[in-house]
């Protein structure tokens, strides 16, 4: 029996329903609307009895378990999500108090990360699997169910949690989460409104632009030299930054697409002048957006978050270079949930810190 969450609009009409699938598939998907039994949480869509039984047969309706949530003082709310097999992972919802309010979900592809990036938590954890497309989906389900929007035309998803999203082991299940979640009769949310954040894997950057619904890619770039990069990005000793500048520039060939570039800064190690010119010139000769990250620090972590004036001297340099240029204000940083703080501690201790890359 498959997961509702791992279905498309084309293979639900294969299977032939009862009815239309295009108004199964929005019954199905919009869980914040499923019926609740008093004390026992939800229990999925009230169908008719024909539907019932099609469903029943075919489908159940376990979404990952939402086990603690940790609201923070800004807004954001850091939630633990337990799988099917135990394994956990960490999600943040972050409400936008704006004129039309909108969330933003940020979620993890893999429970823990390969890539071995020693600014990030998560690297501690090494790889433990990749999640299936349905508890990618199941993610942003459970969070909307707990935490809301209803209307998913008001979600935004960024791949900026656990894992690479475009590691080999991962890139086909987050394509197939992503074609679920922008089905049009489903969820309906659409690619541009999903940001996939890549450490710099050039097949899977190559592969993604591919993908049947490409969403908005950002690099995760954080040094301006080979060797600086190769020292906190074990990545780097496979794919060099002019290797990256050409699937980005392979990527981009649409006219209205922007890359944006992420840039961690690190007090001391990548916060110079000179890194400054090299990172406006990577940004050169295509759309793209500088994205200035002030490290996140956590307990085992060993650089020094900068100061608020040494950041902004740094945005300054970079748009006075010519960069669009903008300064992540971290959400959740005081309940370990912003960027690079992710890691879930039952696993970590399972897991000795990994520093070599794996293939993918």
């Amino acid at each position: 029996m498959r997961s509702f969450c791992d279905v498309t609009l084309e293979e639900l009409s294969e299977m032939r329903p009862p009815g239309s699938p295009k108004h199964l598939l929005g019954r199905l998907h919009r869980v914040t609307r499923w019926v609740h039994d008093a004390g026992s949480g939800a229990r999925g869509p009230e169908l008719g009895k024909e539907l019932r039984a099609f469903v029943a047969e075919r489908f159940h309706f376990r979404l990952p378990e939402i086990v603690a949530q940790s609201p923070s003082g800004d807004g954001a709310t850091k939630l633990l999500v337990r799988l099917a097999d135990g394994a956990t992972v960490e999600t943040v919802h972050m409400p936008r108090a704006v004129k039309n309010p909108r969330v933003t979900l940020c979620i993890s592809s893999q429970v823990g990360c390969a890539m071995g990036c020693t600014f990030c938590r998560t690297a501690e954890m090494g790889l433990v699997r990749s999640l299936t497309p349905d508890e990618i989906v199941g993610q942003v389900l459970a969070a909307m169910l707990a935490l809301g929007p209803e209307d998913p035309g008001r979600v935004s998803v960024v791949f900026m949690g656990m894992g690479e999203p475009l590691h080999a082991g991962a890139i086909g299940n987050v394509t197939r989460a992503i074609e679920i979640l922008c089905e049009e009769h489903g969820l309906g949310l659409s690619p541009m409104r999903i940001t996939v954040s890549t450490s710099g894997l050039v097949d899977g950057i190559d592969a993604l632009a591919k993908a049947k619904k490409r969403p908005c890619l950002a690099l995760s770039l954080n040094a301006t030299t080979d060797e600086g990069r190769a020292r906190i990005m074990p990545v780097t000793k496979r794919h060099g930054l002019e290797e990256l500048r050409e699937a980005i520039l392979r990527y981009t060939a649409r006219p209205h697409e922007k890359i944006t570039l992420e840039y961690v800064l690190l007090a001391g190690e990548n916060d110079t002048r000179e890194d400054a010119e090299r990172v406006a010139a990577f940004a050169r000769g295509y759309r793209s957006v500088v994205n200035v990250i002030p490290w996140n620090a956590f307990d085992s972590g060993g650089f020094v978050r900068p100061s608020e004036e040494a950041a902004g001297e740094f945005v300054k340099m970079l748009y006075d270079m010519g960069c669009l240029v903008t300064v992540r204000k971290s959400r959740g940083r005081d309940v370990g949930g912003a960027c690079g703080q992710l890691a879930t501690d039952a696993t970590r201790e399972k897991k000795p810190r990994r520093l070599s890359v794996v293939p993918g």
